[in-house]
């Protein structure tokens, strides 16, 4: 089965990139520069900033839906994005080697059903999720942290 995996769109965050920290905290934004070893993954870029980088660290709501699973959490997103990513057919940096929970909803937002994938098996859940046609799309989650990682949908 094919799929696609879209990172949040840029346009929401421009206008953050670059603000003073006094502006951001205002807003309860935290810039943070990425260090060596550490992982500071892109909602935007899908993929984790390079050390010296820096990421603004918010709260975000990625699942805004009139249901009980409408929900916000922290999230980074890189100052140095430009352009929202889109993968068909094949997982972006964030979603490889860290355990990712996959959250199934229907057409309404209703959660459906939850999957782990905990060993680089995470196409491999999307597939067993998205054989239910009551499923219509996918969140990714750091399973660790809980935050939002990715959208995924059927191509």
């Amino acid at each position: 089965m094919s799929f696609t995996v879209s990172g949040l769109p840029v346009e929401i965050f421009k206008p953050l990139f670059g603000l003073d920290d006094a502006a951001l905290a205002e807003r309860g934004i935290v810039r943070h520069v990425a260090q060596a070893g550490e992982r500071c993954p892109c909602r935007i870029t899908l993929e984790d900033a390079r050390p010296g980088e820096t990421v603004l660290l918010l709260n975000h709501r990625h699942h805004d839906v009139a249901t009980p699973y409408r929900s916000d959490y922290a999230i980074f997103v890189n100052e140095t994005a430009s352009a929202t990513r889109h993968t068909e057919g094949e997982l972006p940096p964030v979603l490889e080697n860290r355990p990712i929970a996959v959250r199934a909803y229907d057409r309404n937002g209703t959660l459906l059903g939850a999957e782990l994938a905990l060993n680089n098996d995470v196409a491999a859940v999307i597939e067993r999720r998205f054989s239910d046609a009551d499923v219509a799309y996918l969140h990714a989650h750091n399973a660790a942290h809980g935050c939002y990682a990715a959208r995924i949908d059927r191509a």
